[in-house]
């Protein structure tokens, strides 16, 4: 019985550049959508605080 440890351990083929491209947006687009979720949350709370306020 023979292993193919050599054929486990080729290096991965590089990204191509779309596919570079499409993993830079997809990691921006969740920073974004993150950005705007916390920024609607603080928006709620100073709208709450301005209601206590009033």
């Amino acid at each position: 019985m023979q292993s193919n440890s050599h054929s486990n351990k080729q290096k991965p083929k590089p990204l191509t550049r779309d596919e570079r491209l499409k993993a830079a947006l997809k990691a921006n687009m969740g920073r974004r959508k993150a950005q705007a979720k916390a920024r609607s949350a603080q928006d709620e709370t100073t709208k709450a605080g301005e209601k206590d306020k009033g």
